[in-house]
């Protein structure tokens, strides 16, 4: 039993909203203000696992949930219940409920919402049940729930309706219960090492912190314009200025770019700065932060987050996959000649220096990091937060973190020396009279914290959709993404 043919929607809807108004006559609320005192389907079941069959207990149960099938009718029924947590049979019996009682149970409908009082038992075929001794309705289903063996097979209809996908699919629920303990996971690692969390901006006189078109809105009681942010990185700086020294912030971020199977414009980031730390002490926490996230998921695919995790030089990984050494290509038209001596197409679409190299990067490297990698060390062009090399000109403190095929975090020693902030601040303004669209602005007021004294600090930025994507084997962003961006239908 499942949904009907489009066509027999009308009358589908006129049948139940017929058993409707006979609940109501009967006395019946279809809309009750609460049920106290449920349990979950799986904490009834799990102390009766060793039951025999055909062998009853005594133990009491309360749980609620929808109907997702029914079998019989007459003098007894049996009837799946389902919650977040799993499903379990009902038994009911006419002798138990009563005649009237009986035949309201039998009367209602594929996905509506009850609850049962009853007692734990296995049947003769092994079947741990609960027998019903008396039900309430919670719900009245108005409309036929998804085909309970094919669940939502319409891409679009699963992703617009998203409540439809979560009631049919347990693999879809599987996936944001995950996600959740993802989180949790994160936050009680960060509170476990001393960090706090704290909440910044999401409206900004000012966007900052990453590479990106921002939204714009307007705020009508200052009458001008601010922007949701890019990114919480300036405001957490902010934080370590001001003697907080550990700091984590998780929360949605917003960038004005293009749909795609790694890119939702809303997002959710966490962002971590640690006082008196550098990139290679953000590199260890970060391997152990999300091998603990992997066990906490009951991580099961083939990728290792066991660490040490590989490292490569930026510089390097671009040389092994392309053949084009940028270290000794500086200058936008060198490495533009670079890559056509290498058989490379060179993008006519990239303006800068900088943007080439993220090219060579995006297209040629990234999509062959599968195992956990990190790479090092990347020019001062493409990193205007970080902190300058300590041993090697014209690069920075830099690493990203990539795992199938795609970036899944972003971190520094960050730059705290406010008079080479100012001037990366200056060196992205031109990059944007070159026709870079996505340069960060000039933002005087982080540099004049940096000149009260910021101490040496690294810092991390970890995409939680991108970690799900991960952690649950889904190979674009909309399936980890509750309600994702679409398109007009």
């Amino acid at each position: 039993m499942g949904a009907e043919p489009e066509d027999d929607l009308p009358e589908l809807l006129a049948i139940r909203r017929r058993k409707l108004d006979a609940l109501r006559e009967a006395g019946v609320d279809p809309f009750p203000h609460a049920f106290a005192g449920v349990t979950p389907i799986t904490a009834v079941k799990a102390p009766h696992e060793q039951l025999a069959d055909g062998e009853e207990t005594e133990v009491s149960g309360r749980i609620a949930g929808r109907i997702a099938a029914r079998r019989g009718q007459g003098k007894a029924a049996f009837v799946d219940l389902v919650d977040r947590s799993g499903r379990m049979q009902l038994h009911a019996r006419v002798d138990v409920l009563g005649p009237e009682r009986m035949e309201q149970l039998l009367a209602l409908d594929l996905g509506d919402l009850i609850g049962v009082d009853g007692t734990v038992f296995r049947t003769r075929r092994g079947e741990l049940s609960l027998k019903v001794e008396q039900f309430t309705v919670l719900a009245k289903s108005l409309r036929p729930p998804p085909d309970k063996f094919h669940g939502v097979s319409d891409t679009e209809i699963r992703l617009r309706q998203r409540e439809l996908d979560l009631m049919s699919n347990e693999g879809t629920r599987e996936v944001f219960i995950k996600r959740a303990k993802l989180i949790s996971t994160i936050r009680r690692f960060l509170d476990d090492a001393g960090f706090i969390e704290v909440e910044t901006p999401v409206l900004q006189p000012l966007y900052g912190g990453g590479a990106a078109t921002p939204f714009v809105t307007h705020f009508n009681a200052l009458d001008r314009d601010f922007y949701l942010r890019i990114a919480v990185e300036l405001y957490l700086k902010r934080c370590i200025v001001g003697g907080l020294e550990r700091v984590y912030e998780i929360g949605r971020n917003f960038r004005n770019e293009g749909l795609s199977p790694k890119h939702n414009p809303e997002f959710t980031m966490i962002e971590w700065y640690e006082a008196y730390a550098d990139y290679d002490d953000i590199a260890a926490r970060c391997e152990l932060l999300v091998a603990a996230v992997a066990e906490a998921v009951g991580y099961e695919g083939e990728l290792d987050f066991s660490p040490p995790w590989k490292r490569m030089t930026l510089a390097a990984a671009i040389e092994e996959k392309t053949g084009v050494d940028i270290l000794a290509a500086r200058e936008l038209d060198a490495l533009q000649a670079a890559m056509a001596g290498a058989g490379l197409d060179v993008p006519d679409a990239e303006k800068t220096w900088a943007k080439l190299v993220d090219h060579l990067l995006s297209k040629y490297v990234e999509p062959e990091l599968i195992q956990p990698t990190f790479l090092v060390d990347y020019p001062v062009e493409l990193s205007p937060f970080a902190k300058r090399h300590r041993e090697h000109e014209g690069l920075t403190e830099r690493f990203e973190a990539f795992c199938m095929g795609m970036e899944i975090a972003n971190a520094f020693t960050e730059l705290n020396d406010p008079d080479d902030q100012r001037e990366r601040f200056e060196a992205q303004q031109r990059f944007a009279a070159a026709g870079d669209d996505e340069t960060t602005p000039y933002d005087e007021a982080f540099v004049v914290a940096l000149e009260h004294g910021m101490p040496p600090t690294g810092g991390i930025g970890i995409g939680i959709d991108r970690l799900t994507m991960v952690m649950t084997g889904r190979t674009t962003i909309r399936d980890v993404v509750l309600f994702p961006a679409l398109r007009e239908s």
